[in-house]
């Protein structure tokens, strides 16, 4: 057995591995960036090496500080996680090389999944069903939009290297084909440096369905059954949930039966997932469920699996990776009840869902019975803008979908975290949407429904009054008319907007200067009344600051520039993800203060347009 490990990656699953192996008498040593000097990983490993600056391509990305600090800390192997380097084969091969044990596939197995096109025409002589499409090596523009002709719309422009949602447009139209591929060529390349493509018939009422495959160095592969997850927005999942409602045994059998069969077709050892895409229009059936893509590592979603089996997918992938064979045979694994996954975002849905940054001065998710959560901060820890937003995992599981459905929002509901804002409230409002209550959610659910998940904007009335009362002075209730109702309104401000709140009692004795309002996810802060409350600031003066810190990546326009309302202006990166800015109305682009590849703070001066005819 390993004796000691390296975790090449950060946050929650850094703590995750660290958990499994501690239990398995397994030392560990962590790795940081600077940004991650005081992280929970760090402080929970029994080593920590630094190595490097913040920005992850100079810290995480670096593989070959991580291989010298495997060594100089005297770790025999190293688990990658998920993301970063772990679907890297140059680096896998590197770690072997190293004399290191790499616990993963073989490079060879990432190298054969690794490429989507590539994959897929292994996938047909291995005989798995895959969507149908153009894999061809001819990436002329020409040919790639005749091929989507003869598919016919909608299609899927998919980066050849890609994953995550990266790399990836639907195009529901001719007319509109070349500008989507162009885009998706640009960020393939900035994302992966390959810009080819493949295209793929769009399902219109897709389910994604994939499979959780494990293998061994002895020839044994098995599964653990199928996820769904098919509740996602702009391609990333939101919420999954093992098993997939609708599954019947027949469909059960042949899907699994298909990713096994993948598996073996690239001699697959350690943790997988084989992803599907299923035409859920008449029900999820054999026939109507294709092969994707392989995810060669262990999955964000594991532990809903792990919640159905009672397996420990990290456990299994140490002990695969130290020779051992598979823990258990196929006829030994089991579903037993039902369980569900949130991801836990720092984001404000409110504002297009851009990442939230800054000091978790409140973090509080509590794991309810049969609840757990799997995070990689605590209550004083920074939110940087130089990684995921994903801040925790909630994880629930009951006997039935829905006592795991119940018990997930629960937990939801319950949860505050303050300032930094997250998605709790939206994915409240996801878990009781009549689609995913009924488990015939598609992956266009929020695409179609974005309106109705939002969260409220503000608390019920009820929670305001009693936020309120706790705060307002006895003197505020002063001066009632003898035998009127002791109610009266009084006006706060709500996260500094103006408030007005009725109020009745006897007010508080010791009264607070501020309050959190927390109510099925939100949070919100309740302050008394000042007197500059509501001062004009930039709205609406065509004024473009930076929502959060970040690097601009492209600037769409130049100074003088005509622009039309909702054109896009330039594009910021921040946390792994791009945001445009665009124009607030028709106008003229007075100042532009940034170019590509400048690096910005939040609410920094980027441009500013002015109405057509002002610029003088």
């Amino acid at each position: 057995m390993i004796r000691s490990i390296l975790i090449a990656n950060r946050g929650e699953i850094a703590c995750r591995i660290i958990r499994t192996a501690r239990r398995m008498g397994i030392r560990t040593v962590a790795v940081y960036s600077d940004a991650d000097a005081n992280a929970l990983h760090v402080r929970s490993a029994d080593a920590a090496v630094h190595i490097g600056p913040s920005a992850a391509r100079e810290s995480y990305l670096q593989g070959e500080r991580i291989i010298a600090a495997a060594k100089a800390s005297g770790a025999e192997a190293i688990h990658p996680g998920y993301g970063f380097l772990s679907e890297n084969a140059e680096f896998a091969q590197a770690v072997i090389d190293a004399g290191l044990i790499w616990v993963g596939p073989k490079p060879s197995s990432i190298t054969a999944m690794g490429l989507k096109d590539a994959a897929k025409e292994r996938m047909i002589a291995a005989g798995v069903p895959v969507t149908p499409g153009y894999l061809g090596a001819d990436q002329s523009g020409e040919r790639l939009q005749r091929e989507a002709d003869a598919i016919g719309y909608p299609v899927l422009i998919k980066a050849v290297a890609g994953g995550g949602g990266k790399g990836m447009r639907r195009v529901d139209a001719a007319a509109d084909f070349a500008d989507a591929l162009g885009s998706c060529q640009r960020e393939a390349a900035a994302s992966f440096g390959d810009d080819r493509v493949l295209i793929e018939k769009y399902i219109l009422s897709p389910r994604h369905i994939e499979v959780q495959v494990f293998g061994d160095s002895h020839g044994n592969v098995v599964h653990l059954f199928e996820r769904d997850c098919s509740l996602q927005r702009r391609h990333q999942k939101v919420i999954e949930e093992a098993p997939a409602p609708g599954m019947d045994a027949a469909t059960r059998a042949s899907v699994c039966a298909a990713a096994v069969a993948a598996a073996r077709a690239v001699d697959y050892v350690g943790a997988g997932t084989i992803e599907f895409i299923a035409d859920a229009s008449e029900g999820l059936k054999p026939d109507r469920i294709w092969f994707m893509e392989m995810n060669t590592r262990l999955q964000v979603e594991h532990p809903v699996t792990e919640e159905i089996t009672g397996q420990d997918l990290v456990e299994w992938q140490l002990r695969v990776a130290s020779g051992e064979p598979l823990p258990k045979r196929q006829d030994q694994l089991s579903i037993n009840g039902w369980a569900m996954e949130a991801r836990l975002y720092a984001e404000d849905p409110a504002r297009g869902f851009l990442p939230s940054t800054g000091t978790l001065d409140v973090f509080h998710l509590e794991a309810a019975t049969s609840g757990r959560i799997d995070t990689g901060v605590t209550q004083g820890a920074e939110i940087s803008p130089f990684y995921d937003p994903m801040i925790a995992k909630v994880i629930a599981h009951g006997d039935t979908r829905d006592e795991a459905r119940g018990r997930l929002a629960a937990m939801l509901e319950d949860s505050a975290v303050w300032p930094v804002r997250t998605n709790a409230g939206f994915l409240v409002k996801a878990l009781a949407h009549p689609d995913f209550a009924g488990g015939t959610v598609d992956t266009g659910l929020i695409a179609r429904e974005g309106e109705a998940l939002m969260p409220p904007e503000r608390p019920s009335d009820r929670a305001l009054t009693e936020a309120a009362m706790a705060m307002a002075p006895r003197s505020l209730l002063s001066g009632f008319r003898l035998n009127a109702p002791d109610k009266r309104s009084a006006h706060f401000l709500l996260d500094g907007a103006p408030c007005e709140v009725l109020l009745h009692g006897p007010g508080a004795e010791e009264p607070a200067p501020s309050m959190l309002v927390a109510e099925g996810g939100q949070v919100w802060r309740l302050e008394p009344w000042r007197v500059d409350a509501g001062a004009s600031g930039h709205a609406g003066d065509g004024v473009i600051l930076s929502p959060m810190p970040g690097r601009v990546i492209a600037v769409d326009v130049k100074a003088g520039d005509a622009v039309a309302k909702g054109q896009k202006l330039l594009t910021l990166e921040a946390m792994k993800m791009e945001h445009g800015l665009v124009a607030p109305f028709d106008g003229v682009v007075a100042e532009l203060l940034v170019s590509a590849g400048a690096q910005v703070e939040v609410e920094a001066l980027l441009a500013k347009v002015v109405p057509s005819g002002s610029e003088g």
